[in-house]
């Protein structure tokens, strides 16, 4: 709103949401469960200055509520710009679409010194570990009930199911493909980030970068 000229706070913007019921009305199911016989990686983040693009990417995935059924859809973010750098929807929780959005990240922006992601089990899959393992990228993983290790593209979902996914009731997985498209498109090129002022996260990614401190 800033980059077009209106002048208001994030308070004043907060307060305007509740009054239009803005709210979360979906309780979603658990999309994190561990898979008792996978390794888990320690974790590499705690007290890193993150202070460039690809240093460090995360990956997450969250329920998607259709008029009828539900998908799921996964995402890879760059973790200083917020940039989604590739993403997929599923009919299922296997592995598969989640590695497709890995390999998709990795052809088309290169490779991070470091993934992040909970340990659920598509992300601890001899599949996704092998990815990160052939392109020598270190894994590192959230301790248990570490939410706030993933909080941004926590934050990223809350945006796309407030602004896009709840307000339309898509009927079919090609609405919701070309819808979340849309919204993503607009996220990444048009819509800026608060952790960069007034940066899109596709500006924070090609613009010089500054240090983003991860709490101990």
């Amino acid at each position: 709103m800033k980059r077009n000229g209106h002048q208001c706070g994030r308070h004043r913007v907060r307060r305007l949401m509740r009054l239009m019921r803005l709210v979360p009305i979906y309780q979603e199911p658990n999309t994190s469960k561990k898979h008792p016989q996978h390794k888990i990686w320690p974790y590499l983040l705690r007290n890193m200055v993150i202070d460039r693009p690809n240093q460090v990417w995360c990956a997450d995935i969250t329920y998607i509520p259709m008029r009828r059924g539900f998908l799921y859809l996964v995402a890879i973010m760059d973790w200083y710009s917020r940039k989604v750098l590739a993403w997929r929807l599923s009919n299922s929780m296997d592995a598969d679409f989640c590695v497709e959005a890995l390999k998709e990240a990795i052809a088309k922006h290169g490779k991070p010194e470091i993934f992040n992601s909970d340990q659920g089990s598509q992300f601890t899959s001899g599949a996704w570990i092998d990815v990160l393992t052939d392109a020598k990228i270190k894994i590192s993983m959230d301790g248990k009930g570490a939410w706030r290790d993933n909080r941004m593209i926590e934050r990223l979902w809350r945006s796309l199911k407030y602004e896009c996914v709840y307000l339309n009731a898509f009927e079919t997985g090609s609405e919701m493909r070309a819808g979340i498209s849309t919204w993503l498109a607009y996220y990444n090129s048009e819509r800026p980030h608060s952790t960069h002022g007034i940066l899109t996260p596709n500006e924070a990614y090609g613009n010089k970068a500054v240090p983003v401190k991860l709490a101990a």
